[in-house]
């Protein structure tokens, strides 16, 4: 892993945080030079020559924030993408006679929750930086126990039931439906999600909005639980993906409706070299198609729930699966994950049904007294055997 973020074209830190992958790669483009390795990736886009010559070269443009922002703009556009990674910086300048004052605007408020949840995490991941550089993570990295087999074990769970494999969520509340369970113990619910029969567990690690904590995360992989786990974050930088390592994720996710394709497809890179699985997860037919382009992806979840009004329709897993794209699936041998709404055996069979090998299941087991016996109720029967 040496040598993984072994380019720092841009010394502006403000601007290297604005430029995304397709930026950096639009730049190399539009000043006719050789590509540039992603940003905060480290994965090379050609000889380290070629990527040292553009350094030179990329140095010494004069980047402006509102060129950063015309960029961003012009990927999300073309991708569809409606969430903003940041708010606008800075509303115009307005002048009353000798005075000058800013106004707020309508583009500094988030949309939706989850802008908000993005614009707060890009802050919060910035500070979380600097407190612990990458380096340190790295190092880290040293002491932390082999990632295990994430797509592996779902398999295995859906050959051995016949039924989709289970990933079941550690989750205390959500923005939607507030405090799911008063009585939390994150590591006494992952050992009863264990024990009742998941596959897999995901943990939520944002403060904020769902009560989690990357603490949480590390509890339950050192208090010995055997499933795999998936780091359950807002990932907007790469950073996130090897602080969730260190922490004992086995996986990490990927929100399409959040990332432009070549951020995704630089963190499946990263996520290869650490050995862990990603869960790109998609909503729409526009962003399931974007993540099918996307060489290296072998895992995708279909959240039923719109992140953007929490609006729930388990039909929308039959809608993307149907036609073309199912049969690309298969192809593929990529493997689909159905999320959000969930919470019958009609519900499972449903998804079934429609080509899904794996489920993400919260809010109906969390709630329960016995989270175990709860996967048993959303099955029909006992899967722990």
């Amino acid at each position: 892993m040496e040598g993984l973020l072994s380019l720092q074209p841009f010394p502006s830190s403000a601007v290297q945080r604005g430029l995304s992958t397709f930026n950096l790669h639009r730049l190399a483009r539009s000043s006719s030079c050789v590509p540039l390795r992603a940003q905060q990736s480290g994965i090379p886009e050609g000889s380290d020559s070629a990527s040292s010559a553009l350094e030179g070269r990329v140095s010494d443009l004069k980047i402006t924030e509102q060129e950063v922002n015309m960029y961003q703009n012009e990927v999300v556009e073309s991708q569809g993408i409606r969430i903003r990674r940041r708010p606008p910086t800075g509303p115009p300048l307005h002048y009353v006679g000798p005075f000058e004052f800013r106004l707020q605007n309508e583009g500094n408020t988030p949309r939706n929750i989850l802008e908000e949840i993005v614009w707060h995490k890009d802050k919060e991941v910035a500070q979380m930086k600097e407190r612990k550089p990458l380096y340190t993570l790295k190092k880290a990295l040293e002491n932390v126990s082999p990632p295990r087999d994430f797509i592996g074990a779902l398999r295995s769970a859906h050959q051995r039931t016949g039924l989709p494999g289970l990933i079941a969520e550690v989750k205390k509340a959500s923005p939607s439906r507030g405090i799911l369970r008063e009585d939390f113990d994150p590591v006494a619910i992952a050992q009863a999600y264990e024990k009742g029969g998941a596959a897999c567990l995901s943990v939520l690690t944002d403060e904020k909005y769902f009560k989690g904590s990357f603490e949480n995360l590390q509890a339950i992989r050192d208090a010995g639980v055997k499933c795999p786990l998936l780091c359950k974050e807002f990932i907007v930088e790469a950073w996130q993906i090897y602080y969730g390592r260190s922490k004992g994720a086995d996986a990490i996710l990927l929100i399409a409706s959040v990332l432009p394709d070549l951020d995704i497809k630089y963190m499946i890179k990263i996520c290869k070299i650490l050995g862990m699985a990603t869960l790109v997860e998609v909503h729409d037919e526009r962003e399931m198609d974007r993540v099918l382009a996307i060489e290296g992806v072998e895992l995708i979840g279909i959240n039923n729930r719109n992140l953007e009004t929490f609006e729930v329709d388990i039909g929308i897993t039959k809608k993307l699966l149907e036609g073309e794209r199912g049969e690309l699936i298969r192809q593929k041998d990529i493997l689909v994950v159905g999320e959000s709404g969930l919470f019958t055996p009609e519900d499972i069979a449903f998804v079934q049904e429609a080509g899904v090998k794996a489920v993400l299941v919260g809010e109906s087991l969390v709630k329960q007294s016995d989270p175990g016996k709860g996967i048993s109720a959303l099955f029909g029967r006992d899967v722990s055997e």
